[in-house]
Parts: C-alpha cells; structure tokens; sequence
C-alpha cells in the first residue's frame, strides 16, 4: 500500500484519537491506555509521522519495528532492553544471535524519541515507544487497531546471553518453539500461531533458509515439507555456498501487507522458515486447525493477533518508580549524566 504526507496529518490523528481518548476498564491497572492523555498527547502523532515519512523510502521498517517489540519483551519483559548499545557493565542484546546483523530500525527509533524529548521531555518510555510503533507498523500495514496500554518505564541493563537463548529460534521444531513461548507466559496455541503470523510481512536472510534447502537435519536433502516449486525458487534466490545476507520475502504474495496470506503459505508448503512451517506440517499439531481457521478467515486472525500482542505487551513490564525514562533509548540516564562536562553539556555518544 502507498502512504502520503496527507495520510500523516490526517488520518493518523483520527486513528490516534481513538487510542488516547480510550479508557482502560480497570482505572488501577499498572498500564493504561490513556497513560500520556494529560502529559504527551501528541504521542501517537509523533510516533507515526516517523513510520510514515519512514515507509516512503523503507518499506521494510514496519516489519522490523514490530520485530523490535517482539524481541524485547521475550528478553526479561518489555523494558527496551534491546535498544540499549554496549556500555561498560553490560553487553548489548543487539550482539546476541537472535539480533546480530538482522534487528534493525533503531535509527528510526532514535528520531522517534528525539521528537517526543522536545514536545514531552522526560515523559514517554523507549518501551512505550516500541509497543506504540509496533501497533501503528500493524495498522499502516492494513492490520487491526488495538488499545496499546502503555505506562511502562525502562530498563537499566541489557541482557545478552538471555537473548541468546529466550528468543524462539528459526530452526526450532514445534515443541521448542512451544516451550519458548510459554516461558514468558504465553502458553495458549493460539499466542504461538497468530503473533506467528507478524511474518506475513517483512524479510529474511538466506543463512536462516538455506540448511532447509540443502541439508535439512543433517540429511543432505532440502526439507521435504517445501513445496517443490518454492523449493526451486528458493535454492535460485539462495544458492548453496551463496551470499547469506541476501534478503527473502517472508511472504511470497504480498510481501508488505498485513494479511492472512501467511496462512495460505503455510498450507501451500511454502513458509519460509522452518519454525514458521512447523506450525502445519508438524503431525497431529495443535496449531494446524488455527493455521487452517486463520488462513481463512481474517477477522479470526486479527483477533486472536491483538489478543495475544497485548499480553505480550504485558510481559514483566517496569512501572511506577521502577526502572527509568531515558533521555536516550541507547544509553541509561545514568550513563548521559557521567558524560556532561562541567557546563552541563553532553559529550558525543
């Protein structure tokens, strides 16, 4: 889908109305979505005027941020973790192997939070901005509206060998994959497959494809769940021995839109990665009849995903007095104030 400087200033507005002017059902819950009503209005704007003015050049990006919010609440919960940079008391997540060389978007993240510092300084949460983005990302996308609650502070450390080994793995088979989710408490079938489907947009590289299409298990032959022709397109795209940073559609169809065709893809035998197609080919699966419902019915689909990304949202998220507001998602605060000079001013970072 195309995006104008019209569709930022307008549409978006009418659409982030909804999201500050929503009240959360329990007035005593830790997040709310109304959390910046009074103290950043112009939250929602801000934010999407980034994505927007993004997409123009990157249709990649919405992807990726949605990306971002996924990788950061499976790592000790939703504390914008991730976005922190090396420092010299911790090692950054964004170095671990779920992340290395393929998480991205932290730029625009950057731009995000240098906006919301001069119209709100000191207010929004980087983690706040990762759930923000990754639901404007969705909705630009042609995906549902969902209330985001919001009120979560940030992290102080980052946590590398966590991330190594907590984020669910490209190769994993179904069970592993299970176990993955339900150790950050989503253990419902359908939170596996419907926030699954996140992949029905975005890219990936050829290293993560090519044991599939070459030596699936240590057999020597591709994967036997591929649908030939894909497999033959994939092996063209992805040679043996080739470039493994060469990018593939997630989503073969319809590659930038939020859409159930991901589903279909799966039916057809033509997921691109092996944890992806686990979901239907694995025998007597639970996630199968969903992968079918899904595959069919869009509604069914967009329900079960909002469902099941606020309570990802909702993963050990730092509130009240806990944790901090960075003035910079790279850095903690404490790190920004061990660098001013003696005027006060923050030495390059």
């Amino acid at each position: 889908m195309g995006f104008s400087p019209s569709f930022s200033s307008s549409s978006i507005g009418v659409l982030i109305l909804g999201c500050l002017l929503l009240q959360a059902s329990n007035s005593n819950a830790k997040l709310r979505p109304d959390f910046y009503l009074k103290t950043c209005p112009s939250v929602f704007q801000i934010i999407g005027n980034v994505i927007v003015d993004e997409l123009q050049s990157d249709p990649r990006i919405a992807a990726s941020l949605l990306r971002l919010h996924f990788h950061d609440c499976f790592v000790r919960g939703c504390d914008a973790s991730v976005l922190l940079d090396n420092s010299t008391s911790f090692q950054s997540e964004k170095d671990a192997a779920p992340n290395a060389n393929s998480a991205r978007g932290f730029d625009v993240v950057d731009r995000m939070k240098a906006a919301l510092e001069k119209a709100c300084p000191g207010t929004v949460s980087c983690a706040d901005v990762l759930a923000i983005s990754a639901q404007i990302s969705v909705l630009l996308s042609g995906g549902p509206w969902w209330p985001v609650l919001l009120g979560r502070r940030d992290g102080v450390e980052a946590f590398f060998d966590l991330a190594n080994t907590a984020l669910p793995n490209p190769f994993a088979p179904l069970t592993e994959l299970k176990e993955k989710f339900a150790d950050v408490g989503l253990k419902r079938a359908s939170d596996l497959v419907a926030l699954s489907g996140a992949h029905t947009f975005g890219r990936a590289q050829c290293l993560l494809v090519t044991p599939r299409l070459y030596n699936f298990s240590g057999t020597n032959k591709p994967d036997p769940t591929l649908n030939p022709s894909y497999l033959v397109e994939l092996r063209r795209l992805c040679p043996q021995n080739g470039n493994g940073t060469v990018l593939l559609n997630f989503d073969l169809v319809t590659p930038n839109a939020f859409d159930r065709q991901y589903y279909t893809n799966l039916r057809n035998g033509k997921g691109l990665i092996q944890s992806d197609q686990e979901l239907f080919s694995t025998p007597g699966a639970d996630t199968i009849p969903l992968v079918n419902l899904y595959s069919k019915n869009t509604f069914a689909f967009f329900g079960a995903f909002v469902d099941a990304i606020i309570r990802m949202g909702n993963i050990q998220p730092l509130t009240g007095t806990q944790g901090e507001i960075r003035q910079n998602c790279r850095v903690v605060n404490s790190r920004i104030r061990g660098m001013e000079n003696d005027d006060g001013v923050v030495s390059s970072i």
